[in-house]
């Protein structure tokens, strides 16, 4: 009697073509593939130059005559005390010197708003417009 075995073979299936037609639609989508470059805002980025630490210096003609007034009501220009009564020379003889320059203002927290109007005052009795007479709070 015959006895009926399993073949020790078993069916295989064979995925090299698959992976064939795979590979080849894969490189087909890519050639037909559109790149299209979507249009938008283009943004203008400052360049990252050593130079940009250190700014240029500011142009003397356009220099600003500075006041400041600290907390005990003393007033400096350039790094010196002055007195209120030579606020007013001291912007007439700068504005003669640099006719572009504006008359800033800068007053501490602490400081008497009596000043700042004189000096606001003297300005504007010198002859500077009103808008090139800039107060702004020291920090």
């Amino acid at each position: 009697m015959r006895k009926f075995t399993k073949g020790s073979e078993e069916a295989e299936v064979d995925l090299t073509p698959m992976l064939d037609i795979v590979f080849i639609m894969l490189i087909f989508f890519i050639v037909t593939a559109s790149f299209v470059k979507e249009s938008g805002i283009e943004i203008n980025k400052p360049e990252d130059t050593p130079a940009s630490d250190n700014p240029p210096p500011p142009d003397d003609e356009k220099r600003a005559i500075a006041f400041t007034i600290d907390n005990n009501n003393r007033i400096t220009h350039d790094f010196r005390t002055v007195d209120i009564s030579s606020v007013s020379s001291i912007i007439k003889k700068e504005s003669v010197e640099r006719p572009e320059a504006a008359v800033v203002i800068q007053p501490m927290e602490g400081a008497h708003t009596g000043n700042v109007i004189r000096i606001y005052d003297a300005a504007l009795a010198v002859g500077i417009p009103g808008q090139k007479i800039v107060v702004t709070p020291k920090k």
